[in-house]
């Protein structure tokens, strides 16, 4: 009995400390660097991993094979801690400042995010396409796998492949991003790193910046794409991150469909087509309205 007791324990002790290191890091001020990380929406979306219910709400990814019709490659670039980094291009057909950074899901950069990204690179005017890969070359294929990955992520090597990207686009580049889930998050940080370079941001399902001093320096409106049904990047932190981008006088467009997680993943088996045609749509829309204006 005592074994058992002393089990339960452990059990009700370590679920405490996972709640409690969430809520530690989705309400700590973004001037506090907690484990080294600095910046809260990140690692608040990190302690999702280590949340059960998070985990099973992500369906492993149906199986799926891409080939690319585009050209796309990968290629190498040096990044400032003196490593380097990886990410999938396809030039544009004639040279072009014009640069869409790709961020990936939870999993890493596997076929499915290669294929949106060539979608979007046929359904845009002249543009080079870059997906970045945060993991170094890690692919997850199991909700485990991808939950250890995303915990692992260092911030300070992400970020030193983020600038490594825009430093590879060039001084000169106009630079565009997109994100699903955990690259939603990193869709808008690196709209803030990339400062005046920063000409759209779209950021499906991920966790906003909820400093309202850093989101003053961002030099772009955002669109998000949200889903009713969850409860972690739920209505309530979208209605905050309004508030937030209002009174940091920057512009959010956003919609949340009736959907859950993931919505917006065809590898997903809980897919929403329908949904996911519309938010697709009004990606390219926004995409393509700030692109005329930036040649």
């Amino acid at each position: 009995m005592l074994k058992i007791l002393s089990g339960v324990a452990v059990c009700i002790m370590g679920a405490v400390a996972a709640v409690a290191s969430y809520f530690m890091h989705h309400n700590e001020p973004s001037t506090t660097v907690c484990c080294q990380l600095k910046m809260p929406a990140i690692s608040s979306f990190a302690a999702f991993a280590s949340d059960r219910a998070f985990i099973d709400k992500h369906i492993e990814p149906l199986s799926f094979n891409f080939v690319s019709q585009a050209g796309g490659k990968m290629i190498s670039y040096p990044t400032a801690d003196g490593k380097t980094a990886q990410a999938w291009l396809i030039p544009a057909k004639k040279k072009s400042n014009q640069y869409l950074f790709v961020f990936h899901e939870w999993w890493g950069l596997n076929d499915h995010i290669k294929a949106e990204a060539e979608k979007f690179y046929h359904d845009l005017p002249n543009i080079n396409v870059l997906c970045l890969d945060l993991y170094d070359g890690q692919v997850a294929t199991t909700r485990e796998q991808a939950a250890q990955q995303m915990q692992a992520l260092n911030q300070e090597r992400a970020v030193a492949i983020v600038k490594g990207a825009i430093a590879y686009a060039g001084k000169k580049a106009n630079i565009f991003t997109i994100g699903w889930c955990m690259g939603g998050s990193w869709s808008l940080q690196t709209a803030l790193l990339a400062g005046k370079q920063a000409k759209g941001c779209v950021m499906y399902y991920g966790m906003p910046e909820r400093n309202v001093e850093r989101l003053k320096t961002l030099q772009t409106d955002v669109l998000g794409i949200f889903a009713g049904q969850e409860q972690w990047i739920s209505p309530k932190v979208v209605a905050e991150f309004d508030a937030n981008m209002k009174q940091a006088g920057k512009q959010l467009t956003y919609k949340i469909f009736d959907a859950d997680h993931a919505f917006a993943n065809p590898s997903n088996p809980k897919f929403v087509k329908q949904a996911a045609d519309e938010a697709y749509a009004m990606s390219l829309d926004y995409f393509r309205q700030r692109m005329s204006s930036t040649k």
